[in-house]
């Protein structure tokens, strides 16, 4: 093209080498820890302390392990590497990345904007509790180890005397939720102070996108580690911490059970937050050459370690608590047993409890039979598991209790939830606010100050809704539909649109230029076969789980017959009509836009001067771009 030549309309990048070099003026990290400690905080998040270690237990403990490794080997790793290569390599967030590789995957780059949107809605509610439950920390007594007395002041509140104090903080004190999802209740006002002091942290840390996230992650990123650490050290001095640890990793042979495998491979692709266009914003601010091999292995790894480290810790500390119910339970059968058969105290200890049991039950059964011991079974408290928000606002909560200065352990626990969930807060905003600034549909004028500002107040508006006594339970319906199946069908359309629209060839030779090596085998054939069968297996089997059970929810009610057990029913139809538009909406944009692309190039493909877009390369579109050496 000659040099005074404009580029034609028609081509999807401005041709390259009609204007001088000239200095990039994208935004760099400062240095390459920012960057990879950026994508480590955005990939471990809140599901590597409350969702790993609950796989772990409930599929055959080290067994698990199995399945785990390999998924991340054939699945999270060959993914991460595409996602991390792609930004890197376009220098350019998710909607503009994918329209420069094809004008019809740029419905692929909206999906993946629309699933950051819908999940920083509800998880930085998820923050909100833990910032009430820090606020509540500094009360001695902890406010939900002992349970409050009725309006009358003449004895306990009964709610909390039929279940626990636990119970009664999370979801009287906390949450106030209703009996059902179709009663709305009001906006309990506690949580709405929480959610904007929520949303105003998450403003200043992205006040200037990673201008000021990349200084905020130096702590929001290591401090989880230190905290994580003390509560190893502690937890494995406490009593029960060994059962509670052989529990969580003695192989239990269960690997032809499917549904291991398919929460395995939805935790490594959950997990490292593939398919929210978070990875591609943060790897665009990278120079174009950078070693984005390297730096998938480490994130995987590292991501993968960080959910096994954290697991001893929950783990002890679980045992911890299991084993203080189990003597809490054995020291109740005692008492009654000396007060039945008036013994002398000390007479029957735990140690020897079992060889009395045998010796009464067999000289006096009926009055044993009266007594209605409870059955004492550390297996049983053990097997109690929970994971998600149960297993952070109650069971572990119900264990620092039982924990000398647990007013220091919860403070601790909660700023670690905190900063957990905020360094993931990071890569979805930024999933959000780099393709707005790029798709110039809002003027250059505006700063970037007063952008961030305006995501944020309407983020903040719009979640509101989760702060009403039924927030919860859409909290819920967001996490199961919104943040899971897009994922599922984004990144398969992510794999198959780099290997056979811009074609594997070509992407090998523009990762061979950023990172000075041939790509190998391995990557071939994972890109190629292997990750994309895995994505297609995953989303039939998690769709067809979903077809064969109607979906339930569980509801907390004090009027239910077998409270507090909680309440399994069935969405009404117009929540299920939701469920499925959460679900098909950020989906739904790959075709509409492909098809939007088809009908628009038959247009203009009646114009004589039509021409069709050129195919470039990583080289081209970093041609004109002259980096500072370091």
């Amino acid at each position: 093209i000659p040099q005074n030549q404009l580029p034609h309309p028609a081509l999807s990048l401005p041709a390259h080498g009609l204007f001088a070099p000239k200095e990039d003026s994208r935004p760099k990290w400062d240095n390459k820890l920012q960057y990879i400690l950026s994508c480590i905080g955005f990939a471990v998040g809140l599901g590597n302390v409350w969702r790993f270690p609950y796989l772990c237990q409930i599929h055959g403990g080290g067994a698990f392990l199995i399945p785990y490794f390999i998924a991340l080997i054939f699945e999270g790793i060959p993914l991460l590497h595409l996602e991390l290569a792609l930004g890197q390599c376009l220098r350019k967030g998710s909607i503009s990345a994918w329209s420069a590789i094809s004008p019809y995957l740029g419905g692929v780059g909206v999906g993946s904007w629309m699933v950051s949107v819908l999940v920083s809605l509800y998880y930085n509610t998820v923050l909100t509790w833990v910032m009430w439950y820090f606020i509540n920390s500094f009360q001695e007594p902890l406010p939900w180890s002992v349970c409050p007395l009725n309006e009358n002041r003449t004895g306990l509140n009964e709610e909390c005397y039929e279940s626990t104090a636990v119970n009664y903080f999370w979801y009287r004190k906390t949450l106030n939720i209703t009996p059902d999802i179709t009663e709305s209740g009001t906006l309990q006002w506690w949580l709405v102070l929480c959610l904007a002091a929520c949303w105003a942290i998450v403003y200043l840390c992205t006040i200037r996108g990673i201008e000021t996230t990349g200084k905020a992650i130096y702590v929001t990123a290591i401090f989880p580690y230190l905290v994580l650490t003390i509560f190893l050290i502690h937890g494995l001095t406490l009593p029960g911490a060994t059962e509670g640890l052989a529990y969580l990793f003695t192989p239990d042979v269960i690997l032809k059970n499917p549904r291991v495998w398919l929460d395995a491979a939805t935790q490594i692709f959950f997990s490292l937050s593939l398919a929210f266009g978070g990875l591609i914003a943060f790897s665009s601010y990278n120079p174009p050459k950078n070693d984005c091999e390297k730096d998938a292995v480490t994130v995987a790894i590292v991501n993968s370690l960080t959910s096994l480290y954290a697991s001893i810790p929950v783990f002890s500390v679980l045992g911890f608590k299991a084993t203080t119910g189990y003597w809490d339970c054995l020291d109740r059968n005692i008492i009654s047993i000396i007060n039945e058969f008036d013994l002398p105290e000390q007479s029957i200890m735990r140690e020897n409890y079992t060889d009395w049991i045998t010796f009464l039950n067999s000289s006096y059964p009926e009055k044993i039979a009266g007594l209605k011991l409870k059955s004492c079974d550390l297996q049983e408290f053990l097997d109690q598991s929970v994971s998600g928000s149960g297993l952070a606002f109650i069971v572990f909560t119900q264990a620092i209790i039982l924990m000398p200065g647990s007013q220091a352990w919860a403070i601790l626990f909660f700023t670690m939830l905190f900063s957990l969930g905020l360094s993931s807060m990071f890569g979805n905003i930024e999933g959000v606010f780099t393709p707005l600034l790029e798709l110039q549909i809002i003027s250059k004028s505006i700063p970037k100050e007063l952008l961030s500002g305006i995501i944020c107040l309407v983020s903040f508006l719009i979640a509101l809704c989760f702060t009403l006594s039924s927030g919860s339970y859409w909290i819920d319906i967001f996490d199961r539909y919104a943040g899971s199946v897009p994922l599922l069908v984004i990144a398969f359309f992510e794999v198959t649109g780099v290997v056979y629209v811009y074609k594997i060839k070509r992407f090998s030779e523009d990762v061979k230029w950023m990172t000075g090596r041939k790509l190998n085998l391995y990557w071939q054939i994972t890109w190629r076969f292997i990750s994309p069968l895995l994505l297609l297996i995953v989303f039939v089997a998690f769709v067809t789980l979903q077809i064969q059970k109607p979906p339930t929810y569980t509801a907390w009610n004090p009027k239910h017959e077998d409270f507090p057990m909680k309440e399994e029913k069935a969405y009404p139809p117009w929540v299920q009509a939701i469920c499925v538009l959460l679900a098909v909406l950020p989906c739904i944009f790959v075709p509409l836009v492909a098809l939007f692309q088809l009908v628009k190039k038959m247009w203009r493909s009646k114009d004589p001067s039509f021409l069709p877009p050129e195919v470039f390369s990583c080289q081209e579109v970093n041609r004109n771009f002259s980096h500072p050496k370091k």
